[in-house]
């Protein structure tokens, strides 16, 4: 199985950081890319081969360019799953894992359910469960199966701590994950 990860929102932040707790500076972006390099690690630990971890915000279609960024390097990768690693943010007080796929029943709904168990059952996070998103622009034009993360909420005070001290934790979750689909 060859994977491609991809951390949400721009790199070092510039221009977009993503979700940010207000009162620890927490930023998603660094976040994001400190989980994915860890997921990256266990997962090739595992045999598993990563064909691309790229952090990119480059969504916009132009002319020249038919495709999102992240995602038609991630088709032509090779690879068979895509997983987009986030934290979520709303409100202060929502927490919780969800996972995002882009529609129910089929393969995308299988690997997110892995993952959002497996980071549930490991962090004790609020399971919100398996959701649905077909216009997300990386669940919606990546050829391969694909999911998006919503690891914790960053601005809330029961996830914050999680997000900032255990993300080694998230990424083991996210690897075991990511082999429990491979070995469905």
């Amino acid at each position: 199985m060859k994977v491609f990860l991809n951390p949400g929102h721009s790199p070092n932040g510039i221009p977009d950081p993503g979700a940010k707790n207000t009162e620890t500076g927490l930023r998603e972006c660094d976040v994001a890319k400190h989980i994915a390099e860890l997921v990256e690690k266990y997962l090739v630990a595992a045999g598993v081969e990563v064909v691309g971890n790229i952090q990119s915000d480059n969504l916009y279609y132009d002319s020249d360019y038919p495709q999102p960024c992240v995602c038609a390097e991630a088709n032509a990768s090779g690879a068979d799953i895509f997983v987009s690693i986030h934290c979520n943010a709303f409100d202060c007080e929502a927490h919780g894992t969800e996972t995002y796929a882009y529609a129910p029943g089929g393969e995308g709904e299988k690997l997110a359910g892995c993952i959002n168990d497996q980071i549930v059952k490991s962090l004790g996070t609020l399971n919100r469960g398996v959701k649905y998103r077909p216009d997300y622009i990386v669940l919606k034009h990546t050829d391969m199966t694909a999911v998006l993360v919503e690891t914790a909420f960053i601005d809330s005070d029961i996830d914050e701590p999680l997000l900032r001290e255990r993300q080694d934790d998230f990424a083991r979750a996210i690897a075991r994950g990511i082999t429990d689909y491979e070995n469905l």
